[in-house]
């Protein structure tokens, strides 16, 4: 242990040492803890890949089974199910657990990229399969790399880190561009007014930036994006392979 995690470890902050956290820690035993992360993207790039195409869904751990958004989720799921999309969720309670519970019940394949947190999280039942990630960043490759679209319901802090770093990955021209969709305007309609009346009047992002994301409302018309989207990419990629 080097000097400076001893010195973390003997003053106790608020009952805890600094150590007690991930990306703290890492001052120890680095070189293992590689290890450990490779693992996390090794199993990851095994197990998703043969069961793609597939659809990432977003929003709050939180959410209810008597909730609207939880029902509608649980729709909006089974409807990519049915079209041959692998639902793909963060494997949690609430929304998570409405997206895999919708795929699973209709006969179509749940992945659920499991973490373990403080609080709120436990791998739902409606998983087909379930992966344990021991990182974030590692669990947000997984989340963002196999996706044919992002679809986002409301949530808390997580959702909205999840939207914007996706965005700005595209942004930059980090991953290639897909279908990222706010669905609930009634949610989202404050935050999109926002960005639009201070961040893109003031040019701190452009108005090509503000179209990287779609706000809908409609499950069957999201369904329908995604569906044509897939279908367009497909169609480019076996034109790509033509000699």
């Amino acid at each position: 242990m080097s000097r400076h995690c001893e010195k973390v470890k003997k003053e106790d902050i608020k009952s805890r040492s600094l150590c007690y956290y991930q990306l703290n820690e890492l001052c120890k035993e680095e070189s293992w803890r590689m290890f450990r992360i490779i693992g996390d993207f090794v199993e990851g790039f095994d197990a998703i890949p043969p069961l793609l195409p597939s659809v990432t869904i977003f929003g709050s751990a939180r959410v209810k089974e008597n909730d609207p958004i939880y029902q509608t989720t649980m729709r909006l799921a089974a409807m990519l199910a049915k079209k041959g999309f692998t639902v793909i969720t963060g494997g949690g309670p609430g929304v998570m657990e409405a997206a895999c519970r919708g795929a699973y019940e209709n006969g179509g394949i749940s992945i659920g990229l499991n973490i373990e947190l403080p609080h709120e999280q436990r791998p739902n039942p409606y998983s087909t399969l379930t992966l344990n990630f021991h990182y974030f960043f590692v669990r947000k490759v997984m989340l963002v790399k196999y996706a044919s679209a992002f679809i986002l319901m409301p949530g808390g802090f997580g959702t909205f880190d999840e939207l914007f770093e996706t965005l700005t990955l595209i942004q930059t021209r980090k991953i290639r561009r897909f279908p990222v969709i706010l669905f609930g305007s009634d949610y989202w309609g404050g935050l999109v007014n926002w960005l639009k009346n201070n961040t893109e009047a003031r040019g701190f992002v452009s108005h090509e930036d503000m179209e990287l994301f779609k706000v809908m409302d409609s499950v069957e018309e999201t369904v329908e994006l995604v569906e044509h989207w897939n279908k367009q990419e497909e169609g480019e990629f076996e034109e790509e392979q033509l000699p």
